[in-house]
């Protein structure tokens, strides 16, 4: 059960984030929106009630990250569980791939969720009890069927930062996985890529479908609840089964 727990929900102004927040308020927990846009939040907030803080931050930026969770904090308590779900994409491959790109994605992708992970650990080692739940791809193992080598790389390198979390927080009752989708139904797939690509990827994923953003929302309830905390350091697969392993 999670009810009544405190969870940061970062990318929530988008897709998959807002299934994750609204699954998180059915299950009793109060929902901190973070994204970079304050109006869309505040938006969303208005249409989900009293059980949500929006807190718009940069989480490419150290200090904000650093400086939304002493907010979140001070209003609220401390954060028990982090969905860090903020993200872009980019279809580019290396010779197209130039240093600013590059930088913005890994930025973006990697570097935010290791200051936000960063910024709400104390807490959590506090309470004896936390869940850090990072979203990887299923790029980070192919390395990108459709996505491109800036975020290939990021999303392999969101995957070892769940080990890396999750060997040091194992003693202290905080949990650290990961879930690897794949083509869920979000921009990024019914906008970024072209009928044709969709209609190619459908015939290479066996269960002949693109993933339900409830689906993806669905996992991050389970690694979030307190039986699973003998779970740690695990990235779930959500692909349809285009890999097995």
């Amino acid at each position: 059960m999670i009810n009544k727990k405190i969870a940061m929900v970062t990318g929530a102004a988008g897709t998959m984030g807002l299934a994750v927040t609204k699954m998180l308020l059915d299950e009793g927990c109060r929902v901190v929106l973070a994204d970079i846009n304050q109006e869309r939040l505040d938006e969303i907030a208005g249409e989900l009630g009293d059980d949500v803080l929006p807190v718009a931050f940069n989480v490419s930026d150290a200090k904000e990250v650093a400086e939304a969770v002493e907010k979140v904090e001070k209003e609220w308590g401390s954060v028990d569980i982090l969905v860090n779900n903020a993200g872009i994409l980019s279809n580019n491959k290396s010779q197209a791939t130039d240093s600013d790109e590059w930088e913005r994605v890994i930025d973006i992708n990697l570097n935010g969720m290791f200051y936000a992970a960063k910024a709400v650990i104390p807490g959590m080692k506090e309470k004896g009890w936390g869940r850090i739940i990072n979203t990887s791809s299923l790029a980070a193992k192919s390395g990108g069927l459709t996505a491109g080598t800036a975020y290939s790389t990021s999303k392999g390198g969101v995957s070892s930062l769940t080990f890396s979390l999750a060997a040091e927080l194992a003693p202290t009752g905080v949990t650290v996985n990961g879930i690897s989708p794949a083509y869920i139904k979000t921009p990024m797939v019914t906008k970024q890529l072209s009928e044709k690509q969709r209609q190619d990827l459908l015939k290479k994923i066996p269960v002949g479908r693109f993933c339900e953003p409830s689906e993806f929302a669905h996992v991050v309830k389970f690694l979030a609840d307190d039986q699973s905390g003998f779970i740690t350091g695990e990235i779930i697969d959500l692909n349809g089964g285009l890999i097995f392993d």
